[in-house]
């Protein structure tokens, strides 16, 4: 043990003296339970990279080479998979994962009673620990960093005792559930979504949707894009001229666009001259529905104040009887559309006139603006839940920064 002065930012007010500090090797041991491989198939542990935990996988009867040993996985054990630790391939095992095979590959380690395994658990997600698992896999990339476990057995720890690790896990866990609770909800309104995109739109090679609003049964209308928009692109101005930059004129790149209903403002902006100087044109707001064309075609946005892109987007400008926020609905439809007349050498790229000829099918504007308000509805469902899901998170990341040493 090394004596030094370790005290958490944040602290249980029941808790004080210093945490204490130890090699890992002082407080972990070897497990092994040697299992002859079964021959008729097994059950099988993986651990997923990035500490984000274990899978299993059944493995059939002559499916991978045989080895004559494997190790019987137990409950409450540290693994590590010593091909991927560089990785972060770490986990902490639990009754779901006893008795599953793994390989040699897969070492186990048992807990000494001064240190518990849910507190470790928190404590592995540290970027210190990563990173020691970095140094202790030399070699080159993939499977030829294998880790050194005398020198993953080097790392120092910082650890109360066993009553504050157990009150910090216990609280930690408490806050992994409302972030499971709630991802469950966000992933509910998700499928929600896309099951009633399927029922709500038509599918191909018919004319009407399978579920609809009351007071609407006329077929679905073929148009091209061109017939209710103007399909504009965008440009550069002079990255050398500062002339050009740090306007007040909002300048989308594509990359913006990624998870983003609404454009409301941009990351770079131009000013009037850079606008003049270049083929960027200004896109009116509430009627502008921003389309990627290349670097991932058909990301999505409604412009929701008047700006300008680069080339990287052939926007759609809607004429009045088209409701933007049913042709961001449908976005998914005209995406396949786009990357199915897509054409490029280096990346897949589709033009404005390419894009004004796509043919979608719409319904009356009246019918358009129920379906837009209902998606709408689930949107905001799903953003809501979304930013609670990353408040979550980041109160989490926040707390391990400061709950430990």
């Amino acid at each position: 043990m090394i004596e030094g002065k370790n005290v958490p930012k944040i602290r249980f007010p029941e808790f004080n003296g210093e945490w204490e500090e130890y090699e890992l090797g002082q407080l972990m041991s070897r497990y092994e339970d040697h299992v002859e491989t079964p021959h008729n198939g097994y059950e099988r542990l993986g651990i997923r990279s990035h500490a984000k935990g274990v899978f299993h996988s059944h493995v059939n009867a002559g499916e991978e080479l045989e080895t004559a040993k494997m190790q019987g996985v137990a409950a409450d054990k540290f693994i590590v998979n010593i091909t991927f630790a560089w990785e972060h391939a770490v986990a902490i095992t639990d009754e779901n994962d006893a008795g599953l095979l793994v390989s040699h590959r897969f070492p186990q380690f048992s807990f000494d009673e001064k240190l518990q395994s849910g507190f470790f658990g928190f404590q592995m997600l540290d970027k210190r620990f990563k990173k020691h698992l970095e140094l202790s896999s030399p070699g080159g990339a993939g499977r030829n960093r294998v880790l050194k476990i005398d020198d993953m057995m080097k790392y120092t720890v910082r650890i109360p005792s066993v009553a504050e690790q157990k009150k910090i896990a216990s609280f930690l866990q408490m806050v992994d559930q409302i972030i499971c609770e709630i991802q469950s909800d966000l992933d509910k309104w998700k499928e929600l979504k896309r099951g009633m995109l399927q029922k709500m739109l038509p599918k191909e090679g018919e004319s009407v949707p399978e579920i609809r609003f009351p007071g609407f049964s006329d077929d679905w209308k073929k148009h091209k894009l061109s017939d209710f928009s103007d399909i504009i692109g965008g440009g550069t101005p002079d990255t050398n001229n500062p002339a050009y930059w740090d306007g007040d004129i909002d300048w989308y790149a594509p990359a913006e666009m990624e998870g983003q209903r609404y454009a409301v403002s941009s990351v770079r902006k131009i000013t009037e001259l850079g606008l003049q100087k270049s083929s960027a044109k200004i896109l009116p707001a509430n009627r502008t529905v921003l389309f990627t064309s290349r670097a991932g075609i058909g990301k999505m946005a409604i412009l929701q104040r008047p700006a300008a892109t680069n080339q990287g987007f052939q926007s759609l400008v809607l004429r009045d009887e088209v409701d933007p926020y049913f042709i961001y609905s449908m976005g998914d439809k005209i995406k396949k559309k786009a990357e199915g007349v897509a054409s490029g050498s280096t990346f897949l790229e589709i033009s404005g006139k390419m894009l004004a000829n796509l043919e979608v099918l719409i319904p009356t504007t009246e019918e358009q603006k129920e379906i837009a308000s209902f998606f709408r509805e689930i949107d905001d469902f799903i953003t809501l839940y979304q930013c609670e899901n990353d408040k979550w998170k980041e109160l989490k990341k926040g707390l391990l920064q400061q709950m430990f040493v």
